[in-house]
C-alpha cells in the first residue's frame, strides 16, 4: 500500500471517517474527523450507511468523548485502529463515473492519469447537491492546471467567478479580512473557479516521492504576535500547510494551516501576518490558522493592497 498523505480519507476499526490532514502518517495518522455513523444521518454511502458530517469544534468534541487516545493537534488515528483508506487519486474513475459534473470538469483539463483524484464528501460517496468539487492535483501537475484553469476563464471556456459565488466561498472561510479584501487576493491564485452552479478547489498535495521533506512537528507556543515581513519564498505557498519564508528579526516562517491563505502572497512582496509565535530552535515561525476559521489570524499582502 502507498503511503498515507495528505488528503486522503481514513476509516478506523469503528467507522469513523477521517479526512487526513497532515504528511507524517507513518504511526498514527493526523487527521480531523469528518464523518459519524448515525442511523438518523443525512449522509448515505452507495452501501446504504447513514452518516452525521461533524464541524471542526463538533468532531474535537466527540474525539474528546468516544476516542480520547486520538487526540493531539490534530486527531491522531495509530496505524494499527485504521481499516481502510480511501486514495483520490485511485478512485478518480469511480467518483467520475457518479456524477456527470465531475466528468465533464475534468474533460476540461489535460492532466496526467494518476496525478488527480476528488477527496471531500465525494471520496465516500456521500455528497449531496450542495457539495462542492474538490480536486486534488499532485506534485508539479497542480502548477499545470493552475495555468489551464487562467487560460480556461480568460478564453471564455469556464466563467470568471460571480461576485455572487465569491459570496458564498467568503462565507463558508469566514476569513478575518474584508470580503474586498479576499476577493483581491483569491483573484489572482488561479487555485478555484465557477462550475454550473456550484465551484471547485484545486488543491495541491505532494507526489508520493516528496513526502519525507514536509514540514512536521509543533514548536513552544510563546504567544501571539503581529508582523510585517518580505516573503523571500514562496514556492510552498499552495501546499498544506502553507509555507511563507520572510525576511525578519526574529520570524523566520509563516506557516498557514488554513486554506483560506495559501498562494497570498508572492515571493518579493510584503505581508502583514497574525497568528501565534512558536519557537523552532534558534528561530520563531508565526502560525496562522491554529483553529479551522482562524479567528484572529490572517495574512494579507500589502504590496497587492497597496497598488489597489
Amino acid at each position: 500500500m502507498m503511503p498515507i498523505r495528505l488528503r486522503d480519507f481514513i476509516e478506523d476499526d469503528g467507522g469513523l471517517i477521517f479526512a487526513v490532514s497532515a504528511y507524517d502518517n507513518t504511526e498514527r495518522a493526523g487527521c480531523v474527523l469528518r464523518y459519524v455513523p448515525d442511523p438518523a444521518g443525512e449522509r448515505v454511502d452507495p452501501e446504504g450507511r447513514r452518516y452525521t458530517k461533524l464541524d471542526f469544534e463538533p468532531a474535537y468534541a466527540y474525539i474528546k468523548e468516544h476516542r480520547p487516545e486520538y487526540l493531539d493537534h490534530l486527531h491522531r488515528v495509530p496505524a494499527d485502529r485504521i481499516a481502510r483508506v480511501y486514495k483520490p487519486e485511485e478512485r478518480m474513475d469511480w467518483i467520475a463515473s457518479r456524477d456527470v459534473r465531475v466528468r465533464r470538469l475534468l474533460s476540461l483539463f489535460d492532466l496526467p492519469a494518476g496525478k488527480v483524484g476528488c477527496t471531500g464528501s465525494r471520496l465516500i460517496g456521500v455528497e449531496n447537491a450542495a457539495s462542492d468539487i474538490d480536486l486534488v492535483v499532485y506534485g508539479a501537475a497542480w502548477f499545470s492546471a493552475q495555468a489551464q484553469l487562467a487560460r480556461l476563464v480568460q478564453t471564455g471556456t469556464l466563467p470568471a467567478m460571480s461576485e455572487e459565488m465569491w459570496r458564498k466561498v467568503y462565507e463558508k472561510r469566514v476569513p478575518e479580512i474584508s470580503f474586498d479584501s479576499f476577493v483581491l487576493h483569491e483573484g489572482r491564485k488561479w487555485n478555484r473557479g465557477e462550475f454550473g452552479d456550484t465551484y471547485f478547489d484545486l488543491l495541491y498535495t505532494r507526489d508520493y516521492d516528496a513526502l519525507a521533506s514536509a514540514p512536521a512537528g509543533r514548536g513552544r507556543e510563546v504567544g501571539r504576535g503581529r508582523i510585517e515581513a518580505l516573503v523571500t519564498d514562496a514556492s510552498q505557498s499552495f501546499d498544506s500547510p502553507a509555507v511563507y519564508e520572510v525576511e525578519h528579526e526574529t520570524v523566520s516562517r509563516v506557516v498557514s494551516f488554513t486554506h483560506t491563505y495559501s498562494g497570498q502572497a508572492l515571493a518579493g512582496e510584503t505581508i502583514e501576518a497574525v497568528g501565534v509565535l512558536e519557537e523552532h530552535g534558534d528561530t520563531q515561525w508565526l502560525i496562522v490558522g491554529t483553529t479551522r476559521e482562524a479567528r484572529g489570524e490572517y495574512i494579507v499582502s500589502k504590496t497587492l493592497l497597496e497598488q489597489v
